[in-house]
């Protein structure tokens, strides 16, 4: 089964990431508050960024390695590929 590592832009210019086996529903549950506690602070405008693993760890160690990226370096992935 896939998991993805996603990263939301968020109404105020920020970012989450995060991992997920259903990308749709978790995007649902952000929209709606249920996602996670800073999706409830910092509302969520769109997701932003999509990668595809073959295996939760995989998922995991790349979510922990976007977190600690930069602002601009986000922004720069972003953009790399861009999912619009």
């Amino acid at each position: 089964m896939p998991f993805y590592v996603y990263i939301l832009l968020c109404r105020d210019g920020s970012f989450y990431t995060g991992y997920t086996k259903n990308l749709e529903e978790r995007a649902r549950l952000h929209d709606s508050g249920k996602g996670a506690q800073y999706t409830r602070m910092h509302k969520p405008k769109r997701v932003a960024y999509v990668e595809l693993f073959d295996s939760r760890a995989k998922a995991m160690k790349r979510e922990r390695a976007i977190k600690k990226l930069s602002h601009q370096q986000k922004l720069n992935l972003i953009n790399s590929r861009n999912i619009r």
